[in-house]
Formats: C-alpha cells, structure tokens, sequence
C-alpha cells in the first residue's frame, strides 16, 4: 500500500491542537510507517492596520486538515478516534473508507504553503533517482546531486542530448521514481 493525502474534519478552531494529538498518538502506538504528515493548510495575508503593515497566517480551509498516511484499518482507526476528530472527508461512513485526495489537489494546496508534497527528510536523498513532473524538463528523470531546503529546490543530473547535466528545479516538480 502507498501514502496518500487525505482531509480529516475537526471542530472548528482546534486544528492545531488536533494535529498535535494525532502526531502524538502516531508516536505513542508505533504508526510513523503509516501515518506521515499532518499539516493545518496556512496562508500568510498581509493586514494593514493603522496604516502598519502585519503578516499574519490564516487557515485556508477552518474545520479540516491533511493528514498523508498509509490506509490500514488500524491507521484509519487511530486518526478517526483521534479527540476533536469528526471524521474524513469523502467518507460515506458506515465503515466505508475515505477517498483521497488526488495529487494535483494536494500539489495545490502544498504549493501556497511552500511546501512539497514530498518528504525531504525521508524521500529525498544524493543519489535518488527522480521523475520530473512540473517545468521545461518534464518528462524526465534525473538524480539527486544536491539538496537546498531553504529554497525547496533540489540539483539533478538530467541525460540531456547524451550529456548528464546538472539543472535545477523546485522541489514541487518533482517526484520520487
């Protein structure tokens, strides 16, 4: 089974208090091999007030976070019986498992936050062999040979015209092959 994007629902306004437990919870009962990532979708706005700019952080979507984990019965158990958890989205209920989200919608929402879909520090690594998925060298793949995570770009070596050449692109456009 792979990792897939999924959106938990939440009582409104304890996002982080939930994405905190369930972190916790993954910990506490050995599922970090099934439950990956949470995040609380956030967008940096710029207020002004009194004629004072202030960058603030706003919940993109109030109620709902991501979580990306691999759907076992006992990683869908964990997340749903998580307190301040009301469900997942795309869930009939009655036992029925939940959709996930497709990546091109994960990719979206990833992207306004500056953040990949990918996991830098357990996907990526020199020497990794990656498929271009986004830019002018789609299609391709290339190998790791640099990482710069405060830019969220990575340096491949790419078979260009016979040629291995070193192009840089951003860590969205890429996945692990």
């Amino acid at each position: 089974m792979e990792k897939q994007w999924f959106v938990v629902n939440t009582y409104s306004g304890h996002e982080n208090k939930v994405k905190e437990k369930l972190e916790m919870r993954a910990e506490s009962m050995g599922m970090q091999d099934y439950i990956y990532r949470v995040v609380v979708p956030m967008q940096k706005e710029v207020e002004v007030k009194n004629g004072v700019e202030k960058e603030k952080e706003r919940k993109m979507f109030p109620g709902y976070i991501l979580v990306e984990m691999v759907m076992t019965d006992e990683a869908w158990y964990i997340v749903r019986n998580t307190p301040g958890v009301t469900g997942f989205i795309g869930s009939s209920g009655k036992g029925a498992k939940p959709t996930p989200l497709q990546p091109y919608e994960v990719d979206k929402v990833l992207n306004s936050m500056g953040i990949s879909r990918m996991d830098v520090n357990k996907d990526l690594a020199e020497g990794v062999k990656v498929s271009i998925i986004d830019g002018p060298f789609k299609g391709m793949f290339g190998k790791v040979s640099s990482i710069d995570t405060v830019n969220n770009k990575v340096e491949l070596l790419v078979d260009l015209f016979g040629q291995e050449t070193s192009v840089e692109v951003e860590l969205n456009q890429i996945e692990k092959a």
